[in-house]
């Protein structure tokens, strides 16, 4: 019996050689097994596709009221009166519009670490959508609201990433650039800030999507705590015109846990995790 993630056999066999990888060090490297449940849940669980429906829901809801509303904005970086902008919204791309899980199974089964093959598997251009996300861009489409996918993907992938949303079925509005990669222009890096007034300038921004907090705000270089306090005070935004996925198995948290130092080994940056654990209310153990 197949599904989307192809047949039972094919993903008994990915948890199989995660299993000897896991018990019997098969492989480069143990480092991918970490993301071993998280992978698992996000290609397995209905608490998944729930939790990505809903989000997504929540998201129609909203663009709905907003544009039925000419002051509502989803963006600091939305200056001035945007009543007179057509409307747009922004949606992140990975693990946001396409679900990248298999590509993540591979590096498990093969005992490797991102960033090995990810161009290759970009150019593939076969990830599936992610639970929601087509009906919610579509139906942004149909109420002539502009989708624009803003992504930190390297722009030596537009192709194959513009290939991928095409194959899925995604709206990309003729005559207009509507999918923003890092590095495109020579200001775009990875802080999305720019590339979010880019639009501003010219849409009234309805509903920001994504998976990681850079995808709302710039954290790049934010410390869990300050991450923390930045959550709290966009509160009113959450579920409102700013929607979150649910990506357990990375994101931008995890350098903030390592403190931005780089060259950390596989077993520094466990333990890195481990000192992060909080084993009571009083904060990570000791």
């Amino acid at each position: 019996m197949k599904d989307r993630f192809g047949t039972r056999r094919h993903r008994a066999s990915i948890v199989a050689g995660s299993l000897c990888l896991l018990l019997a060090g098969c492989g480069s490297g143990n480092t991918s097994l970490e993301g071993l449940n998280a992978t698992l849940w996000t290609q397995q669980s209905a608490e998944y596709r729930a939790s990505a429906e809903q989000a997504y829901r929540t998201a129609s809801r909203m663009l709905d009221l907003g544009l039925a509303d000419p002051a509502w904005t989803a963006v600091p970086e939305q200056e001035g009166d945007p009543g007179d902008l057509r409307p747009a919204v922004i949606l992140d791309v990975d693990e946001t519009v396409l679900d990248n899980s298999a590509y993540q199974a591979r590096l498990i089964v093969e005992g490797r670490e991102y960033p090995d093959g990810w161009d290759a598997w970009v150019r593939e251009a076969t990830a599936l959508p992610v639970p929601g996300a087509l009906g919610f861009a579509r139906h942004a489409a149909e109420r002539g609201v502009t989708v624009f996918y803003v992504t930190n993907r390297d722009a030596t992938l537009e192709e194959a990433t513009e290939r991928n949303l095409e194959r899925a079925g995604f709206p990309l509005a003729e005559g207009l650039d509507v999918l923003l990669m890092r590095g495109e222009r020579e200001s775009w890096g990875s802080d999305k800030s720019s590339r979010r007034a880019y639009v501003a300038g010219t849409h009234r921004i309805l509903i920001l999507v994504g998976d990681d907090l850079n995808d709302f705000i710039p954290v790049s270089r934010a410390s869990i705590e300050e991450r923390d306090r930045l959550e709290a005070e966009y509160a009113s935004h959450w579920g409102v015109r700013w929607v979150m996925l649910s990506n357990p198995a990375y994101g931008s948290w995890e350098r903030a846990l390592y403190g931005f130092e780089s060259g950390l080994s596989p077993e520094q940056r466990r333990e890195r995790k481990r000192e992060n654990l909080r084993t009571s209310e009083g904060g990570p153990q000791q």
